[in-house]
């Protein structure tokens, strides 16, 4: 899978002549409304829905696992993968807003299974992808984001972990609820508030260690492609390992953290004010540049440079917490760790719920979302309380699953997307 979507991500990125190197129009875009344009809610809106799914556990504990099992040059290839897979995710979300359809409600859906049963005629093919994507927001986008507040909650605090589950519940429940006009508003507020408030605490952090800044991104450059390892005891071993390591852990984190090539995205994508799909697919493109070449690489530094500062920091934490270790060195640093992980658990609770609720409309019509939500609700409690061991492995095949049909779609109709033209717009 990580050969596969990394494969696609390089096609992409020469295909559209390098679309990356036009995220600062992105950016621009994305903070200035699209007057006269059609859609539900604005490019912000949905660019901060995109960051609510994607910014998650993964960005804290997915690096911090990946830095064990494949040491700092892991960093690199998750980096690599972000900024890579930004072409894919435009490619995705042009073609989400290119074939979206306008409901009698006069609201806008789109996703790739539109573009799979109008683009390419394929409506069995999206089915498919519908089904896993409705799974999918049961799994990691449900289950496993609630069980990692109520055992953050739990660990930090000593909260009785039903009782979180159901507060969690609740307040999540009132959002969807409210549809995607509310969960674009909420969005809008809680992703740059969550995002700034742990960026800013990461970069004190590396203001402390910046003694040893330099020396962290050579060794992330240089173990990315020689075997290297860290001075520090985890689990009993040692942080580190072969350059195969290093590619497949960074790879494996980077495809999964942001989603590109998943085709979650375009579903938040179709539901844009915007004028031509190009606006847009830029957009919902700076998304992958801010979950994983910015806060990844953001994150894998802060471990790294802690641990060559206080190679000692790490031992009694196990592979999933060592930017627990690195953020000891603030005041109040775990529950500033905390917190930020139960604010990225939620968002993403928010933001899944979204790709689902496209999903079962698209499968079973507008009469199955009240269920849905319920069901969604129910889940997030049972998910709080339950070993996720399975859950995990359920569903990040589920995910990969949702990748197929996305990719042949991609591949399919790549002649229908265009490049970046500031003539077009």
């Amino acid at each position: 899978m990580p050969v596969l979507l990394f494969g696609v991500h390089i096609y992409f990125s020469i295909f559209l002549k390098g679309i990356q190197r036009h995220i600062g129009k992105a950016i621009s875009l994305s903070v200035k409304p699209d007057t006269g344009a059609e859609g539900d809610i604005s490019a912000f809106a949905a660019l901060a829905a995109t960051l609510a799914a994607t910014i998650g556990t993964g960005n804290i504990v997915g690096v911090s696992t990946a830095v064990a099992l494949g040491g700092p040059g892991a960093i690199f290839w998750c980096w690599l993968t972000g900024l890579l897979g930004m072409a894919t995710s435009y490619a995705e979300c042009y073609l989400g807003v290119l074939y979206r359809k306008k409901t009698e409600d006069n609201t806008y859906i789109g996703g790739p299974m539109y573009a799979m049963e109008y683009g390419m005629n394929k409506k069995w093919l999206a089915k498919i992808f519908a089904f896993f994507t409705l799974t999918a927001s049961y799994g990691v986008g449900c289950s496993t984001q609630a069980r990692a507040v109520t055992e953050t909650a739990h660990t930090l605090w000593g909260f009785p972990e039903y009782l979180v589950g159901i507060v969690i519940a609740v307040i999540v429940g009132l959002v969807i609820i409210g549809g995607i006009k509310t969960i674009g508003k909420i969005c809008t507020r809680l992703v740059p508030a969550m995002g700034f408030f742990y960026l800013f605490s990461c970069i004190i952090i590396l203001i402390i260690n910046r003694n040893f800044l330099l020396q962290g991104i050579q060794i992330i450059i240089y173990s990315a492609f020689h075997p290297a390892k860290l001075p520090a005891a985890v689990a009993g071993g040692f942080i580190g390992g072969s350059v195969k390591a290093a590619a497949r852990y960074g790879i494996a984190r980077g495809l999964f953290t942001n989603e590109a090539g998943l085709g979650s995205a375009a579903i938040a994508a179709a539901g844009a004010k915007t004028s031509h799909p190009s606006k847009q697919a830029l957009v919902s493109m700076s998304a992958t540049f801010w979950d994983t070449v910015v806060m990844c690489a953001i994150t894998g530094l802060v471990i790294v440079t802690n641990i060559l500062k206080n190679p000692l920091s790490a031992e009694g934490y196990s592979m999933a917490e060592l930017t627990t270790a690195a953020f000891a060195c603030l005041p109040f640093g775990r529950s500033i760790l905390g917190l930020s992980l139960i604010a990225f658990a939620v968002a993403t609770l928010i933001g899944w719920s979204y790709f689902g609720e496209k999903a079962v409309e698209y499968l079973f019509g507008k009469s199955g979302i009240n269920t849905y939500r319920l069901c969604y609700i129910v889940m997030i409690f049972i998910g709080s309380i339950m070993s996720l061991k399975l859950v995990w492995e359920l569903t990040d095949f589920v995910n990969a699953l949702m990748a197929f049909p996305n990719l042949i779609c991609l591949i399919t109709l790549r002649r229908e997307i265009l490049p970046y033209d500031k003539n077009l717009l």
